[in-house]
């Protein structure tokens, strides 16, 4: 399998991590839409939501929590969008939770975004 989302849980590819545990990675989108423009994704590979099982779902959705949580106190967000992939919507085949904050702030490089987190 070729697929980008795999070779960053691998360490093939690097990425600006800002959460990992036993079932996902939290990182941050090369390509943002505002400041800590954040994508999660479980380790396992799945095509999209309706082949997730419900405890990783479920466990991403308590992931997203805790990183709206970060974002809101280092980054000052004031309000957020969250989405996912749908297969034929996204070019990477990988289930993938968006957190898009909003922020009147001027985007900032991806690379000043992660030394706040860190």
């Amino acid at each position: 399998m070729d697929c980008l989302f795999c070779k960053i849980i691998k360490k093939e590819i690097p990425s600006y991590k800002i959460y990992e545990d036993d079932v996902v990675i939290a990182f941050l989108d090369i390509h943002p839409r505002s400041n800590g423009h954040t994508l999660i994704i479980p380790k396992k590979h799945f095509d999209d939501f309706t082949k997730l099982d419900s405890e990783v779902l479920l466990h991403i959705n308590m992931v997203a929590k805790n990183i709206v949580t970060l974002l809101e106190e280092r980054l000052h967000a004031t309000g957020f969008c969250i989405n996912t992939n749908y297969l034929d919507t996204q070019e990477i085949k990988h289930y993938h939770l968006h957190i898009v904050p909003s922020s009147k702030d001027k985007l900032k490089d991806v690379e000043e975004i992660y030394n706040i987190l860190k």
